[in-house]
């Protein structure tokens, strides 16, 4: 592969990488796209400039994330967590929702708006969970395993308001899956 990587509007360096490396790539390179390279820097004689001879490349920023979102989705495929038979029927007049969420923000009043517009006898539960930074994943999980054994509600509702991909990363987490999947509430 004969690439450049490009920082800002002038910096410009050569790559090459050779067939060997290329073929160990975990994904395909594309045109603009955020990417770390690891390599040695070699004088490309011919024209008497830097090249990069790369030896491993990755995707960088977005890339990385959905690059090891991709990742994580197989392996717990592969486990059989997706399966659709796994799924638990929702029950057709919940008494009494789970809701895992942050206390604070826009997300939660709406959430409760619309539970409360369709069925005004619903009873909500709420397990206050930070949604995104540190610890978030950590939170979400446990509230979801304590509702588990708390074991007074119909059905859980784990969620929170739009963002990046950063800022619902906590919802990816594989701690969060695994406890969604051994979730005895639907």
């Amino acid at each position: 592969l004969y690439f450049s990587l490009k920082e800002g509007k002038e910096a410009l360096l050569q790559c090459v990488m050779w067939k060997g490396s290329a073929s160990r790539l975990a994904f395909a390179p594309q045109d603009g796209a955020e990417v770390e390279a690891f390599g040695g820097i070699t004088v490309y004689e011919p024209r008497g400039g830097y090249q990069l001879v790369v030896e491993t490349l990755r995707p960088g920023g977005l890339g990385a994330l959905l690059l090891a979102l991709e990742e994580l989705k197989r392996r717990l495929a592969a486990e059989g967590l997706f399966d659709p038979a796994r799924k638990r029927p929702l029950p057709r007049y919940p008494r009494r929702i789970g809701l895992v969420t942050s206390p604070v923000g826009a997300a939660v009043r709406d959430m409760i708006a619309v539970l409360k517009t369709r069925w005004p006898a619903i009873e909500i539960v709420l397990a206050p969970v930070r949604v995104q930074g540190a610890g978030a994943a950590e939170e979400i999980a446990a509230a979801i395993e304590r509702f588990n054994r708390y074991a007074k509600v119909d059905l859980l509702i784990v969620g929170r308001g739009g963002g990046s991909i950063e800022d619902l990363w906590a919802f990816n987490e594989e701690r969060v899956v695994r406890a969604i999947a051994a979730s005895a509430l639907p």
